[in-house]
């Protein structure tokens, strides 16, 4: 059986990339859309959202189509409880997309952390409580460690508007659970990945029993600045997790592979971890930007009797793909787990 999402479509400028403490601050009010027509969906059914971030790998993919904005949303708060290595892609991306810095806040107990946001994020209202970050806040992104939601939500007490939309990235963490610790607030679970560090994530989202369409693409507008964002029910979560949400451990476990392999065959270090860093960047970029699937790519460059076809002899025989298969599934399984502790 096979599954058609939605293409995401890219501007064709040529934007460079820029760090992503530094981001470049471009007029971004709302999501690409494809030919005119927004990208829709239903919840429960798997979706792509193109995020106003990805303008800037326009030159990298050069799809060269024609797109249009959706019009602006207006001013939207959003606070974060939590400013670690998430939560601060989290602000870049926003900042990036166009959201106006004083209409964000987040809320962080290391005071040394809290020093570095402000310099990183000038405007960005940074506290140390919660109660102070959410004030006022339209949404309210729970970035924190599992263990420590439920006591950043209370923490924000009262001070947590009744409507306010509660997005929770930490992983695990149930919807259930999430809306006993923001009773009546309409709740959406996400689960990015460390990309959105670079502001190239592969998120998903679930969206609670208090959640409406419009929350939940409020919810995708936000996680979309920092990459692309797929809509799932929250069963398929735990699957998420094993894929994307690990996904990048099992790549860089590959490079690393890759660059001992290099040194085995002779090359100098440095030159095996440019080539494997640039390969792997190549690849994935085909793959993004064509219309071939893995398959068809691999296929391309194997050919009969070659190189290529001796080295994936091996692999095949080593049980590459089984290994990977069994590797999501065990982190699917944790995942569940670790949503059934306490």
């Amino acid at each position: 059986m096979s599954c058609h999402v939605p293409r995401c479509v890219l501007p064709s400028a040529p934007v460079g990339v820029a760090p992503p403490s530094r981001r470049v601050r471009r007029d971004r009010s709302g999501p690409e859309v494809q030919e005119g027509r927004p990208v829709r969906g239903s919840a429960g059914r798997s979706r792509w959202f193109l995020g106003p971030a990805r303008a800037r790998d326009a030159a990298r993919v050069g799809q060269g189509r024609a797109t249009r904005r959706l019009p602006s949303r207006g001013v939207t708060r959003v606070a974060l409880l939590g400013g670690g290595k998430m939560g601060a892609a989290l602000l870049g991306g926003l900042l990036d997309a166009g959201f106006d810095a004083g209409a964000l806040s987040v809320a962080e107990v290391d005071p040394a952390r809290r020093h570095d946001l402000e310099a990183r994020f000038a405007g960005v209202r940074v506290v140390p409580s919660p109660a102070w970050a959410v004030a006022d806040a339209e949404v309210v992104i729970v970035s924190v460690k599992p263990g420590d939601v439920g006591p950043a939500l209370d923490a924000a007490g009262t001070s947590l508007r009744p409507d306010a939309l509660v997005v929770s990235i930490a992983a695990g963490v149930t919807i259930a659970t999430l809306e006993r610790s923001a009773p009546g607030r309409p709740v959406v679970r996400a689960m990015p990945n460390t990309a959105a560090l670079v502001g190239v994530a592969a998120s998903a989202v679930a969206a609670g029993s208090h959640a409406t369409d419009v929350h939940v693409e409020l919810a995708e507008r936000i996680l979309g600045s920092v990459g692309t964002v797929v809509r799932v029910p929250e069963a398929a979560l735990d699957a998420v997790t094993g894929l994307s949400g690990s996904g990048p451990a099992y790549v860089f476990l590959v490079a690393e592979a890759l660059v001992e392999a290099g040194v085995l065959v002779g090359l100098a270090r440095p030159t095996a971890e440019a080539l494997v860093t640039q390969t792997l960047l190549g690849a994935a970029t085909l793959l993004a930007a064509g219309d071939d699937g893995p398959e068809a790519l691999r296929a391309a460059v194997t050919s009969p009797g070659g190189t290529t076809a001796a080295g994936l002899r091996e692999l095949e025989a080593a049980g590459i793909r089984a290994a990977f298969l069994d590797a999501v599934v065990a982190a699917t399984e944790r995942s569940k787990a670790l949503g059934r502790e306490p």
